[in-house]
């Protein structure tokens, strides 16, 4: 049977560093997906994708916010949904004009998903994610006495709202993205993480969080067996010492490896850090090879020719051969 990969695409995938990050803009940006789909399908490989959506949540809220006079404000939760349909659909209609050029017909559906979170997750009592725009010290104090948002103040920019990002722990829709994968679909699934949920049976209201959309994509890699765990970012290579005079590209990591990078500091939490972790969660839950690296060297990196390989636990050598 084919190879399974999973490919992550990175939050810089349809508004790039620099853009405004208009429609035109990420229909433009979609392309560069879209070709690297069609070469793992042309290459013979099932594909299945995930992706950020912060920006697009972002401006969903201010949509919300600047209507809130005329129209219902949209939930957090309902706004992950929503930029979900959204990226998807650009996604797919990339995909759909690049496959006509090179003959294919291999469908791609977008699922809306659900990620089932645990309401006893201590990320619930320390909210730390920050989500939307930036607003004054007198719009942050009525927000957060009408709808009990959590605030916290940035020095340079004003007030921000904060949200909890908890663990993801299943994805809902599981058997509906296998399902499709096995009659050879191309799937965007997982979008922003998932939208939170609980199982506990309470149908009037959903979760306001956020999840770690590389650690939902590990989880449904793992759980999809996906031979492959591929992570989009803006970075060619993961590298130790990054942007100082040491730098040094890492070609190869064992997990071991990466944790005892890990410890040292080497990956922050606002950088490399949440994708190495995600990549070491997929190699523990039983998957094979991750890798790390940009778009321009995704199709190589995913051959064993490029970007950064983290294996399992056996010595680099063994896995050089």
């Amino acid at each position: 049977m084919s190879r399974l990969v999973l490919v992550a695409v990175g939050g810089n995938a349809l508004i790039r560093a620099g853009q405004k990050g208009t429609a035109q803009e990420q229909f433009q940006n979609a392309v560069d997906t879209a070709k690297v789909v069609v070469k793992l399908i042309k290459a013979g490989h099932r594909v299945v994708l995930t992706h950020g959506n912060g920006p697009q949540v972002g401006a969903q809220l201010v949509r919300s916010e600047l209507a809130a006079a005329h129209a219902y404000r949209m939930p957090l939760d309902c706004c992950v949904a929503a930029t979900q349909g959204e990226i998807g659909y650009v996604l797919q209609y990339a995909m759909w004009q690049a496959m006509q050029v090179e003959g294919l017909k291999t469908p791609v559906v977008t699922l809306v998903t659900q990620v089932l979170v645990d309401a006893r997750d201590p990320a619930f009592s320390n909210p730390t994610k920050p989500i939307g725009p930036f607003y004054t010290r007198d719009e942050a104090e009525r927000y957060r006495d009408l709808f009990g948002w959590h605030i916290v103040e940035d020095s340079s920019r004003g007030f921000r709202r904060v949200v909890s990002s908890p663990e993801p722990k299943g994805i809902v829709e599981l058997e509906a993205i296998r399902a499709c994968v096995d009659r050879g679909l191309v799937v965007i699934a997982g979008g922003g993480g998932g939208v939170p949920v609980f199982n506990d049976h309470d149908i009037e209201k959903g979760v306001e969080a956020v999840i770690d959309k590389d650690h939902t994509s590990a989880i449904l890699a793992s759980q999809l067996n996906a031979d492959v765990f591929a992570i989009d970012t803006d970075e060619e290579m993961v590298c130790l010492d990054y942007r100082k005079a040491s730098q040094r590209k890492l070609a190869l990591m064992t997990e071991d490896e990466c944790r005892a990078h890990l410890a040292q500091g080497q990956f922050p939490e606002g950088s490399m850090g949440p994708k190495v972790r995600a990549a070491l969660v997929f190699l523990e839950r039983g998957g094979e090879t991750a890798v790390i690296t940009n778009s321009e060297h995704l199709f190589d990196a995913i051959g064993g020719r490029g970007g950064t390989r983290i294996a399992r636990n056996l010595h680099p050598a063994a896995q050089r051969q």
